[in-house]
């Protein structure tokens, strides 16, 4: 087994998909699935699940294969979907609003503590059974409670940057960023899942034109 240190980015990031594919053969009642089996079904070759997976240790028997029930608990345990990471999410306009009311936070390792909004207009309103508070209380809010992540639901501004250093300031260690701010160029010490959804759709009218072709 690899150091989790030296574990590449690619191989963290295929894990969630490794645990969304078990997940829904569990509910399919499939006990045991071989690696030839698993990558005809996630479109990558054996020899990469079988890679990716010993890293971790490996988890199949020759001639079995895998435990489904068994690699989908290992591989959440890896990911951390049973930890209860204390998380604020700024923001409640659409885009944040969609995000709190609809993503299951707490299945994927993480406990929002605290909603924030700059808007008087919103502050004091209730998003996922929390009252949002004004993001003047921010400071005081960290401090109190020691957060350690941040969803950021906000708009690219210099008002932004500077909430981001406040927020490192006050002890966010890790940030699920909506912005288009490279928060990692400032501070390269902290966690950053970027979400560009303009990028993405951007990448999928590519593909289009190439069918096109």
């Amino acid at each position: 087994m690899q150091s989790k240190k030296n574990i590449s980015m690619s191989v963290i990031k295929r894990l969630p998909r490794y645990y969304r594919f078990l997940g829904n053969l569990g509910k399919k009642n499939i006990e045991r699935i071989s690696s030839l089996e698993l990558s005809r079904q996630m479109g990558l070759t054996a020899s990469q699940i079988r890679q990716d997976l010993n890293c971790f240790g490996g988890f199949g028997q020759q001639g079995y294969g895998y435990n489904v029930k068994m690699l989908y608990e290992e591989i959440g345990a890896i990911l951390g979907v049973n930890n209860k990471n204390k998380t604020i999410l700024i923001g409640t306009g659409n885009l944040g609003q969609a995000i709190a009311r609809h993503m299951s936070f707490e299945m994927r390792g993480f406990n929002i503590i605290g909603i924030f909004d700059r808007e008087d207009s919103l502050v004091g309103t209730e998003l996922r059974g929390l009252r949002v508070q004004s993001t003047d209380s921010l400071e005081s809010f960290c401090k109190e409670n020691s957060p350690l992540v941040a969803v950021l639901c906000v708009p690219n501004t210099t008002e932004t940057e500077e909430l981001i250093d406040l927020l490192v300031d006050c002890g966010i260690k890790a940030f699920w960023n909506f912005t288009h701010i490279d928060i990692k160029a400032k501070y390269p010490d902290v966690c950053v899942e970027n979400v560009h959804l303009s990028d993405s759709l951007m990448t999928l009218c590519y593909q289009v034109n190439m069918l096109k072709k």
